[in-house]
């Protein structure tokens, strides 16, 4: 089997370890993701000692302007945290993390799965990739800082369309298992982050008991 070419060491004198290059990557921290602006304090030629440093195997380049610097485990190299790629790319902590799998939590009867993560956010939009990860931004006006079974079907609700599921049992199974949420929080959730149809739709459920009461 090949070997891979032994990446050149930076440390391998005391000269190199004082220099401003050799500073730079005493400063790096395993596990954290960097953009380039992180380094311009500490550095008095960026971008040629950002090239060093992935040369050297020191870091990896994810994307333009973004870094992780390697974190080793038993079981070889560590990738970045999604939450720390994402808050470093965006220059923003106020975004939410959501992959589509998590609706297969509801029990209503989705099984499908999905390779993407969605991120709700104030600042992009679009399909990014960031390493070996593609991460689809979605600008909002609101989302909220973590994820219940509440806001998972009022999300379900408003991106059934876009879902590669039988959407007329997926609505019959969500009105049937209605009384497995809460229902304060669901029209919370669902006056704060429903769409126009899905506030319908919800309104329409909770309703359903009540005329068949009188």
């Amino acid at each position: 089997m090949q070997k891979e070419p032994v990446k050149p060491s930076l440390s391998a004198s005391p000269e190199v370890r004082d220099s401003p290059l050799g500073r730079l990557r005493s400063h790096l921290k395993s596990g954290h993701v960097y953009r380039r602006e992180d380094f311009l304090s500490d550095s008095n030629a960026v971008d040629r000692h950002l090239k060093q440093l992935v040369d050297a195997g020191d870091l990896e380049k994810l994307a333009q302007g973004l870094y992780y610097s390697p974190k080793s485990s038993a079981f070889g190299r560590v990738p970045p945290k999604d939450e720390d790629l994402v808050e470093a790319f965006l220059k923003d902590e106020n975004f939410l993390l959501l992959s589509p799998n998590s609706y297969n939590s509801l029990g209503l009867g989705t099984t499908q799965l999905y390779n993407k993560t969605v991120v709700y956010n104030h600042k992009r939009h679009g399909i990014f990739k960031l390493g070996n990860r593609s991460f689809e931004f979605r600008v909002k006006p609101r989302f909220p800082k973590k994820v219940d079974k509440e806001f998972l079907l009022v999300d379900l609700l408003n991106n059934l369309d876009s879902l590669a599921e039988n959407k007329s049992d997926v609505l019959a199974m969500a009105e049937k298992q209605l009384n497995k949420f809460e229902t304060a929080k669901l029209q919370k959730m669902v006056s704060t982050y429903g769409a126009g149809r899905t506030k319908k739709q919800v309104s329409s459920w909770l309703r359903a008991p009540q005329k068949a009461s009188t």
